[in-house]
């Protein structure tokens, strides 16, 4: 059903956009023009977005090519090939890969900007927030309770945490939150946790997928995660499956909820084919999507949340702009130079 009206509400959103750009015909009778391609570089997963991109080609007749990849790796790509890259969108998992490479993308037409609220968007306007993701701290309730927990990431220094965390420093999100945390706390107070974390001899993960199932099988108590990934344990192995989230009673970066986007590039050869992705991405039946099937936050009015989400006007988040986090390498610098990464 969710699908079927996706497909129905946004052919027909996107047909009129499309017909408005030139790209069907207005005489009875006559065959619209091709509605042509769109290249894709998408720092998000094909399982996530891919669904999704698909649903977009059957209602436009686009025809998307997709690159996936992570977005770190998409962004230093597309800084490699230039005005040569064949990518007309960058689609990003967080908003340092989108301001690592902010000075390819084009401004956006006002009318796309208008449909998100403000503070997800750059600041040039150059793209734009398509969901959010919060970052919490998932924990075993076989051997805690939420009242366990210290009130911010920052008690997670504490010597008592020894060999019970898990982190994945390599990941793109993880490395958000800490843009976060250097935006928030500072330098000083930033390299302060890291160190103090990785006194604590964290489990290293590749990602959130495993943190969490470690999490969940024992194997450590507490893991540093976005929090739809608990969410997909739940609906596969039942109510029982012995993890929760917790959104950090004091807030501050470890509460901090980001922002997937995306932006068009200046050298972008299917530019009016690449701003109706952008519509669709909005769009009430794309938001309804990732609120339903990704279980992450929509950012437009009108969307029914799932009810295992935790309201976004109940965590106890920071005010940060989105703008804000983009400086990722200066994230990715602090990391190597304490060991954290390679």
């Amino acid at each position: 059903m969710l699908v079927r009206r996706a497909l129905l509400g946004a052919a027909v959103l996107l047909f009129a956009l499309l017909a408005v750009a030139g790209c069907a015909n207005e005489e009875v009778g006559e065959a619209p023009d091709s509605p042509g391609s769109l290249v894709v570089y998408s720092g998000r997963s094909e399982s996530l977005v891919g669904p999704l991109i698909e649903q977009f080609e059957q209602a436009t007749g686009i025809d998307v090519k997709v690159k996936y990849g992570g977005t770190a790796e998409l962004a230093a790509t597309l800084l490699e090939e230039g005005d040569n890259t064949p990518a007309d969108v960058f689609f990003a998992q967080d908003p340092g890969g989108l301001g690592a490479v902010v000075g390819s993308l084009s401004v956006l037409p006002k009318d796309i900007l208008a449909l998100v609220p403000k503070t997800f968007t750059s600041p040039e306007g150059r793209w734009l927030g398509i969901s959010g993701r919060a970052r919490v701290v998932v924990y075993n309730t076989d051997t805690l309770s939420e009242q366990d927990l210290p009130a911010s990431i920052a008690g997670f220094t504490d010597p008592m945490w020894k060999g019970r965390i898990g982190w994945a420093p390599g990941n793109g999100s993880f490395q958000a939150m800490v843009t976060a945390m250097r935006v928030v706390w500072g330098e000083l107070q930033t390299r302060s946790w890291l160190e103090g974390v990785h006194a604590n001899e964290p489990k290293v993960y590749p990602k959130n997928t495993p943190i969490v199932a470690a999490v969940g099988a024992g194997e450590i108590e507490v893991g540093f995660v976005n929090h739809y990934y608990l969410y997909r344990f739940i609906q596969e192995e039942g109510d029982d499956f012995p993890a929760r989230n917790s959104h950090l009673r004091e807030g501050g970066p470890g509460s901090v909820v980001l922002v997937a986007g995306a932006g068009i590039l200046d050298t972008a050869e299917n530019r009016k084919n690449a701003e109706a992705f952008l519509r669709f991405m909005v769009s009430t039946e794309a938001q309804q999507y990732f609120a339903s099937e990704t279980l992450e936050y929509p950012l437009v009015e009108g969307v029914t949340t799932h009810p295992l989400l935790t309201p976004i006007g109940e965590i106890a988040r920071p005010e940060i702009d989105m703008a804000g986090l983009a400086d990722l390498r200066g994230t990715q610098d602090l990391l190597r130079d304490l060991g954290i990464i390679p």
